[in-house]
C-alpha cells in the first residue's frame, strides 16, 4: 500500500487544465503533511508530454495510462480504468475537479469502490479525528469542507474508515504552485485493457468553445447584482470595467434575470475569484455571492441599502444609486492622468 494522495489530470484537449494543476498545489500541501507521495493520473491517447507539466507543478509521480479508447472523455471507461488503478495502487486520498467532467466521473468512482465522497469543497486539510459516538481516534484524516445550507455554514466532512479519501474541489479556490523545471519524478506506464462494455457510448462529433470570459486571472472586477435592474443599466458595468481594464461579473441572481452570459458569474455556483479590486455594483453580499469573492485583497461596494451583507465585508461602501454613482466614478478616473489602478 503505497498511501499516495492522488490528482485526477484533467485534460483540456492538449493541455493540462488549470484546475488539475490547483488540485496538484493543494494536493502537494496534504502529501507533505502525511509524509507521502503526491501522484497524478493521466489517462488519455498520445499524452506522455503531458506528465512532465504535472511534475513540475508538484507531482512525484504520474500514472499514465495511454489508449485510443481514452482520447475523449467517456464514463465507463474512465470509471473503469480509475477503479482498478485505485485498486492496484491503493492510494490514501483521492481528489478530482468539481468540473462537469468531474462531478460525473468521480461519484461514480466512488460508488464503485464503496468509499465516501465528498463534492464541491472549498478547502482541504490533514487532522486527527475522534468519532463522538465510538470515541475511537483516526489520525491523519482528510477534512473535507465545504459550505452547507445554502452556504448558512461551513461543514468538515470526514471518512475516516474507507480508502481512498475521495473529494471533488470547486475550481478557483486552490492556488497552483510555481512550475519548477528542474523538479524530478517517475512516469509509471500502466497497460489499458479495453473491455467490450466501454464502447456503449460513442462520440460521433466534437465541438471546441473558448471561453471569453477568464475571471480567474483578472486583477480588478466590476460586478453587477439583481439591483442592477436590468440588461440595459449593465452596460455601466461594462464601461466601467473597460474605463479601468477590468473583467465583468456577476451574480447568479442577475445571470438568472438575463443581464449578462452564465461565463460572467461569480460565487458559489460560479467562478471563485482573488482580483487586486471588486467593485459590486447593486450586489446585495449573499453569502452564496460571497463564498466566491471575499478574499479580494480590496472590495468596493456600491448599494442603495446601507444595512446589505456585502458592506460587512467591504473595504470601502458607497451607499447610492449605482446609475448615479458609476457615472461619476467614470468621469472622475478619466479626469486623472492615464494609466490603470496599481
Amino acid at each position: 500500500m503505497k498511501n499516495e494522495v492522488w490528482v485526477f489530470a484533467q485534460r483540456e484537449q492538449d493541455r493540462i487544465a488549470e484546475i488539475t494543476l490547483e488540485l496538484l498545489g493543494k494536493g502537494r500541501e496534504l502529501a507533505d503533511r502525511l509524509n507521502v507521495g503526491l501522484a497524478a493520473v493521466l489517462l488519455g491517447n498520445q499524452v506522455a508530454g503531458l506528465a512532465r507539466p504535472l511534475i513540475a507543478h508538484g507531482a512525484d509521480t504520474v500514472y499514465l495510462q495511454q489508449h485510443p479508447g481514452l482520447d475523449s472523455y467517456t464514463t465507463l471507461p474512465y470509471t473503469r480504468t480509475l477503479v482498478d488503478l485505485v485498486n492496484r495502487f491503493e492510494p490514501a486520498v483521492f481528489i478530482l475537479g468539481a468540473t462537469t467532467l468531474g462531478r460525473d466521473l468521480a461519484p461514480r468512482v466512488a460508488s464503485q469502490l464503496k468509499v465516501g465522497i465528498t463534492a464541491d469543497c472549498t478547502d482541504l486539510a490533514i487532522d486527527h479525528y475522534t468519532d463522538p459516538v465510538s470515541k475511537e481516534r483516526f489520525k491523519n484524516i482528510l477534512m473535507q469542507i465545504r459550505p452547507a445550507f445554502g452556504g448558512n455554514i461551513i461543514a468538515t466532512i470526514v471518512n475516516p474508515r474507507t480508502r481512498p479519501q475521495m473529494a471533488t474541489v470547486r475550481e478557483g479556490v486552490m492556488k497552483a504552485l510555481p512550475p519548477d523545471p528542474a523538479r524530478s519524478g517517475n512516469v509509471v506506464s500502466v497497460e489499458h485493457a479495453p473491455d467490450g462494455r466501454d464502447g456503449g457510448v460513442a462520440i460521433l462529433e466534437r465541438t471546441r468553445v473558448e471561453r471569453t470570459v477568464n475571471l480567474k486571472s483578472a486583477g480588478i472586477i466590476v460586478a453587477g447584482g439583481a439591483g442592477v435592474g436590468n440588461a440595459e443599466n449593465f452596460k455601466l458595468i461594462f464601461r466601467l470595467a473597460s474605463c479601468l481594464g477590468a473583467s465583468v461579473g456577476a451574480t447568479r441572481a442577475a445571470v438568472d434575470a438575463g443581464f449578462i452570459h452564465r461565463d460572467h458569474q461569480v460565487g458559489q455556483t460560479g467562478t471563485t475569484v482573488r482580483p487586486r479590486l471588486y467593485i459590486a455594483c447593486g450586489i446585495s453580499g449573499a453569502v452564496q455571492h460571497r463564498a466566491g469573492m471575499s478574499e479580494a485583497k480590496k472590495i468596493v461596494a456600491v448599494n442603495t441599502d446601507p444595512e446589505a451583507p456585502i458592506f460587512g465585508i467591504a473595504h470601502y461602501g458607497i451607499v447610492g444609486d449605482l446609475k448615479e454613482v458609476l457615472p461619476r466614478m467614470i468621469r472622475t478616473y478619466k479626469s486623472k492622468s492615464g494609466g490603470g489602478v496599481r
